[in-house]
């Protein structure tokens, strides 16, 4: 399933009905794409099929991630983990430093690149702190703390039954913080409640059915990019 339009979330207990009124004024970064998901929803493995493939067609490409291999980001995967305590309003405001090192870094941060010309993909963005965040901080906090991060040219949801997420997660044998499938629910209504803040901000937003073969969810997603104006596609 295609979509380029969110599902409204009228009921946000999180943040309240403000944060929905809230217009949004942001910069579209073109040439960024980002995958966003629940947790088990195939980002990391998206990410690398579309990777690999960008290779071998010969595209010069950035494949990155968050939470970052840096120093803020290294912390933020011990708090995942349970190796590291820390109030939920601490993370979240870990989650966007680490996010600007990730964003604004002088040489290899994503507006350095993508303004070079190189086609940058990242497996989660603002809408992970959004989604997950705002469940303890609430979404005001959460979008004040993201607010002048650029968006994607396109943002690509794969929207995996939070069953089968979680199904997917139980074969790791590893919980993390976020982990838990009334949590994941939650999570799925926040970012559906973020689709539809920013449905009229010009970035691409296509909704992909994740409850299927992962074979067949790249293929979208390169059906997708190959008909969007984007540099390196």
């Amino acid at each position: 399933m295609h979509s380029t339009q969110g599902e409204k979330n009228g009921d946000d207990k999180a943040g309240g009905s403000h944060y929905n009124r809230r217009p949004v004024k942001k910069t579209i970064l073109r040439s960024f794409i980002v995958l966003e998901g629940l947790d088990g929803a195939g980002t990391s493995t998206q990410l690398s099929l579309l990777s690999n493939r960008l290779k071998h067609a010969g595209k010069p490409h950035t494949a990155t991630w968050e939470p970052t291999d840096g120093p803020v980001g290294k912390l933020l995967r011990a708090i995942l983990a349970g190796e590291v305590k820390m109030l939920p309003t601490t993370t979240a405001m870990l989650y966007a430093a680490d996010r600007n090192e990730h964003v604004n870094a002088a040489e290899t941060g994503i507006v350095a690149r993508a303004s070079r010309g190189e086609l940058v993909i990242s497996d989660r963005y603002i809408f992970s702190s959004l989604a997950y965040q705002s469940i303890d901080c609430g979404l005001d906090f959460v979008f004040a703390l993201n607010e002048r991060f650029p968006l994607p040219q396109c943002l690509l949801f794969i929207d995996t039954p939070v069953e089968v997420s979680q199904r997917r997660l139980s074969g790791r044998g590893k919980a993390e913080l976020f982990d838990g499938q009334v949590f994941q629910a939650r999570v799925r209504e926040n970012y559906m409640a973020a689709f539809e803040k920013y449905r009229s901000s010009g970035m691409a937003i296509s909704i992909i059915d994740g409850d299927r073969p992962q074979d067949a969810i790249h293929e979208e997603i390169w059906k997708i990019l190959s008909g969007l104006p984007i540099t390196g596609m």
